[in-house]
């Protein structure tokens, strides 16, 4: 088996994650894990410290405050390209992604640079969303995929594999999103790369403790970002008409 760091961003997830890590360690027995916390308040921490204490599979990088979704995963990417990881996983920590479906997701990796965990192709669910959430995904997705030229059904989707060559190459882009943002900007940015891109069919489970991170402002910055990163698609293809009327004027 590759060498799999699974990174599991954390905020006030103590009772979630005390559930999960058990199951993942269950699930994919070879794999690391690395807890990215953002300075839970709830003691998250601590309690990942405990695993850890009792697990050397399991480890944990401690940041000092909430600084969203996006600087943990890079900040848990960089620990481990470091480390030599060839594939490394985003998974939430709320329970939503089953480790259960994580081996298949691996296994795709095998003729992919990126998988994605996705509720929206033939298989794939998402269970205990009322019809607000759904819509809001769904249409998110289909507005993403409208403005940036994206194939794949479900492009916010967090339960994702990459290849550690593949992630080289796609942080190397400034990262423009702080929170769930960031997952429509790693497709976009893997897709410009003309990366191998795959959807494995998963069940999403709500969350049954903590609080929802999704927010009024998250879904502004996506819209705002998405919407930005559109019209720079747009512009870049017809070319900028003020640097065309000045190469007319020089010739």
């Amino acid at each position: 088996m590759p060498n799999t760091l699974v990174i599991v961003p954390t905020y006030n997830e103590r009772e979630n994650l005390s559930r999960l890590l058990p199951r993942l360690r269950r699930a994919v027995p070879d794999a690391e894990v690395l807890v990215v916390d953002d300075g839970s308040p709830d003691g998250t921490g601590r309690i990942a410290d405990a695993f850890a204490l009792a697990d050397a599979a399991v480890h944990v990088l401690h940041r000092p405050a909430k600084a969203g979704l996006a600087a943990a995963y890079l900040a848990g990417f960089e620990w481990g390209l470091r480390r030599g990881s060839d594939l490394l996983v985003c998974m939430d920590a709320d329970g939503s992604h089953l480790p259960e479906e994580l081996p298949v997701l691996l296994d795709a990796a095998g003729d992919a640079d990126l998988v994605i965990g996705s509720r929206w192709v033939p298989g794939g669910s998402a269970i205990g969303w009322p019809l607000h959430r759904r819509l809001l995904s769904l249409g998110g997705s289909w507005y993403a995929r409208l403005v940036l030229g994206l194939e794949q059904r479900d492009v916010t989707g967090g339960f994702r594999v990459y290849r550690a060559d593949a992630l080289r190459r796609i942080r190397t882009h400034a990262n423009e999103g702080r929170g769930y943002v960031f997952q429509i900007e790693m497709l976009w940015r893997a897709d410009r790369e003309d990366l191998r891109i795959a959807e494995v069919p998963i069940t999403f489970s709500d969350r049954s403790a903590g609080a929802s991170k999704l927010s009024g402002w998250i879904v502004f910055e996506a819209l705002a970002c998405v919407s930005a990163w559109g019209v720079g698609e747009a512009v870049s293809r017809v070319g900028n008409p003020l640097e065309r009327r000045r190469a007319a004027r020089d010739a």
